[in-house]
């Protein structure tokens, strides 16, 4: 299966993610749900679904995703023809950046020419699902497709984030349309696309050529690119969540295109059943991980009180020393201070609460000190004269606010 696909993984957005998170690394490069990276899911796709050449696009802000991928990715043999190999824009026949995804897969035509690989999958690097790519293959080569694009079913409004998709007798797609609102009281299944795109090598070699001689927009893949196909090719839908394959359908999947939906599937993974199943045994999420000491709650040095957690996820190298810890997610070596109060939040690496703060519904920044009896959280007119907030009140604490 491995030498038969060839992965080529978008990294390239220009902060396209959720805002002001994405202001010093790309989309794909961002933290989440305690202890990973958002490309760590679609590499674990990947891994599990025994495809095993891997190119990362990159291009905005990259060093953080490429230093991850260092640390974290090189887990595949070269001796065996595996790699997870990170591409910045070679520039081979002009000085251009990437600048579109299409372009993307344009300026490195020669990779994907010179592979003996017999299938191209373009796979959106800042999206989390869990999915077994070697079912898509599967269902590809059995209907003879040229190109197979990957759907799943919408229902609540403002999901309308991807193409949506029409559908033809045994799921032909017969259109791809702009990204509309979901329109809850439509009648009739609701698909939009989902950021994978299984194409038989050779043909998408001719569209390239095509795209060459500039008979193609390049702005959204499925929209500018695949969508006329639908008119005269063979494009298959292939609907997210079957129970073929070897992950458990949970059909979940977030683009996490916003502040507040970055907020809310971070904080769904505090439910008791979580959305999306991070504990399948065979189905890790590998990641990079450093050698911290465990995660542990101290008495507070002056207080002696207890410090405490409640439902929520310490990564390795975090300690509460007498502060409190409610429903929030607490990225690695991160110091909650004593008589501290973190409600409703997530923190990323190195934060530190002073004495006696109370955060309540916040993101915070990598390293930032949050200084002692802050309040953050709490009155949203303050905050918005200091820092980002989300439509639904959400803070963010970037770095450099207290110098």
């Amino acid at each position: 299966m491995s030498a038969d696909t060839l992965i080529l993984i978008l990294a390239i957005d220009r902060g396209a993610g959720p805002d002001v998170l994405t202001q010093h690394r790309t989309k794909a490069a961002a933290p989440f749900g305690g202890k990973y990276r958002i490309i760590d899911f679609t590499l674990a796709n990947c891994l599990h679904s025994g495809l095993r050449q891997v190119l990362v696009l990159t291009q905005y802000k990259s060093h953080s995703l490429q230093k991850h991928l260092r640390d974290g990715w090189s887990i595949f043999n070269p001796e065996l023809g595996e790699f997870i190999t990170s591409l910045p824009p070679q520039m081979r026949q002009t000085q251009e950046w990437y600048a579109g995804p299409f372009d993307a897969l344009r300026q490195n035509r020669y990779l994907i020419e010179r592979n003996r690989a017999d299938q191209i999958l373009v796979l959106d690097g800042g999206v989390v699902y869990r999915m077994d790519y070697a079912e898509l293959v599967r269902a590809h080569k059995e209907a003879q497709a040229k190109v197979t694009v990957a759907v799943r079913p919408v229902s609540s409004a403002g999901q309308g984030t991807q193409a949506s998709v029409g559908l033809g007798e045994n799921d032909w797609i017969q259109a791809l349309s702009p990204p509309t609102p979901v329109d809850d009281d439509a009648t009739g299944e609701q698909l939009q696309t989902m950021g994978v795109y299984l194409f038989d090598k050779a043909f998408l070699l001719h569209e390239i050529d095509r795209i060459e001689r500039g008979e193609r927009e390049d702005k959204d893949l499925a929209v500018d690119v695949v969508a006329p196909l639908t008119r005269t090719q063979s494009v298959l839908a292939y609907r997210f969540g079957q129970a073929r394959g070897r992950v458990t359908p949970d059909r979940y999947w977030c683009d996490l295109a916003t502040i507040d939906a970055y907020y809310r599937a971070n904080m769904e993974l505090l439910y008791a059943e979580p959305p999306i199943d991070l504990y399948q045994p065979d189905w890790n999420i590998h990641t990079y991980q450093g050698q911290y000491p465990p995660a542990r709650t101290v008495p507070g040095p002056m207080s002696g009180n207890e410090g405490v957690f409640v439902n929520s996820m310490l990564a390795a190298g975090t300690v509460i020393s007498g502060g409190g810890v409610n429903h929030s997610i607490l990225f690695p070596c991160v110091r909650v201070k004593d008589g501290a109060i973190v409600e409703e939040s997530i923190l990323f690496d190195g934060v530190e609460v002073g004495e006696g703060a109370h955060l309540r519904n916040c993101i915070v920044e990598k390293e930032v000190v949050i200084p002692p009896n802050e309040q953050i959280g709490h009155d949203l007119k303050l905050d918005r004269e200091r820092f980002t907030v989300s439509e639904q009140g959400i803070v963010v604490v970037t770095r450099g606010i207290w110098g």
